[in-house]
């Protein structure tokens, strides 16, 4: 965790750096409702990961302390255990990514990375909130003697370099370093719905693992990347996100006729679906060379009220996320529940659903008291309820006049460009 804590300065500036390069070079590679709810997404990750992460590690814990086959007390030092350690966590990685991508609960749980229909260093940022069983796929590094704290570090690590290849701004490297690592032309790959494309190149690191057990797959400039999911989201509620395809797993689930069905929809191949539900609850078929990107859109004084919302968000997350050592458990799942239902507000209000025009306002009241109670109470400096106060005013503000411009309904999001 606090590698990802102290890498988020460097990724908040390399998004700033692309960001800038994209507009220079008149490329469309972000757009501001996108980007945010990818942010969001994130924000929303490591939140819940404080929360439910340490059941999964204290199982890792528990069996390497008692179930542990190796003993390496004598080589820890050693860099080469280190890269021992840090190899073997990226082939578990593998094998995780693709049954996630090849099998329907793990999907569920893993597909909130891949909904954007942009490809920029925020989508590397937009995390699942919801993939509660990929744990099990590190357990054999306790059998094989990995502690715990090193399993966190070559974790952490693993995520850091898997950011800046989610760019569509560094073509071919050269050809020895695609043939061993993991590069933006193959992750580009990977996050494709082009039916050439789908389940491949899955390896955080290294690209090895694709080549050698048949999941690689080039990036041909015949074959221009179409990014997304075949069955898209079009939501920018960050909860809803996580919790989409659950639900239709679920559903499917309930209503079949089939008592086996019930079960097997949720362990088959993605996508499988009973022969019954298939019938009666058609999924509506989209065309990836034929793809309307996804919007709502806002008027500039609703842009700004998103963004001053979201930069006060992730100053929140922040400090949940430095503190949340000094909280107990049930403390921890009240705060990170309180924030998850912060992010969803905002997002439903990017939605510009009506129960956000309502939700946002007493959000905001409930921010000003905190920040008024915290500075009286000494846990924080009045300089900064004296700020809040007059950000809130400034949010308000912008909220009233957002409200008084006219409005496009959530059920017609604005059709963009064709991809």
């Amino acid at each position: 965790m606090s590698i990802i804590l102290f890498a988020i300065p460097l990724f908040f500036l390399l998004i700033f750096i692309e960001l800038w390069f994209d507009k220079r070079a008149g490329h469309t590679a972000y757009r501001f409702n996108d980007a945010i709810n990818s942010l969001n997404l994130g924000m929303m990750s490591q939140v819940t990961a404080v929360a439910y992460k340490t059941v999964q590690f204290s199982l890792y814990v528990l069996l390497f302390e008692h179930a542990a086959v190796l003993d390496w007390s004598a080589y820890r030092q050693q860099p080469a255990f280190w890269l021992f350690a840090f190899v073997a966590y990226d082939f578990c990685y593998y094998w995780f990514h693709r049954m996630s991508h090849e099998i329907n609960l793990l999907w569920a749980g893993h597909v909130v990375h891949h909904q954007s229909e942009e490809y920029n260093l925020t989508t590397a940022l937009r995390q699942s909130s919801g993939g509660f069983f990929g744990f099990v796929f590190y357990l054999p590094l306790a059998l094989l003697g990995i502690e715990p704290l090193l399993l966190l570090t070559v974790g952490s690590l693993n995520l850091v370099y898997q950011f800046w290849v989610h760019t569509r701004h560094i073509d071919r490297l050269p050809a020895w370093y695609e043939a061993v690592f993991v590069t933006p032309s193959s992750h580009r790959v990977h996050h494709a719905q082009n039916p050439l494309y789908m389940n491949k190149n899955h390896g955080g690191v290294f690209i090895l693992w694709d080549r050698w057990f048949g999941t690689f797959q080039p990036e041909l400039a015949a074959e221009p990347v179409v990014f997304g999911i075949t069955k898209p989201l079009q939501n920018w509620n960050p909860l809803w996100a996580n919790v989409d395809t659950y639900w239709s797993l679920f559903k499917d689930a309930w209503r079949t006729g089939s008592l086996a069905d019930k079960w097997r929809v949720f362990f088959s191949k993605t996508g499988w679906r009973p022969a019954d539900m298939r019938k009666q609850f058609p999924n509506k078929r989209y065309d990836p060379y034929q793809q309307i990107k996804f919007d709502v859109r806002l008027n500039p004084a609703q842009m700004h009220y998103v963004f001053f919302q979201h930069l006060t968000l992730i100053a929140l997350v922040l400090a949940f996320l430095l503190t949340a050592g000094q909280y107990s458990n049930g403390q921890i799942w009240l705060l990170a529940g309180s924030l998850v239902l912060l992010l969803a507000s905002l997002g439903m209000y990017q939605q510009q659903q009506r129960l956000a025009l309502w939700l946002e306002p007493l959000k905001n009241a409930v921010l000003l008291l905190i920040a008024l109670l915290a500075g009286w109470s000494g846990l924080l400096t009045m300089p900064f309820a004296v700020l809040a106060l007059a950000w809130f005013s400034g949010a308000s503000w912008l909220l009233w006049r957002a409200q008084r411009q006219p409005q496009l309904s959530p059920e017609l999001p604005e059709q963009q460009s064709k991809a």
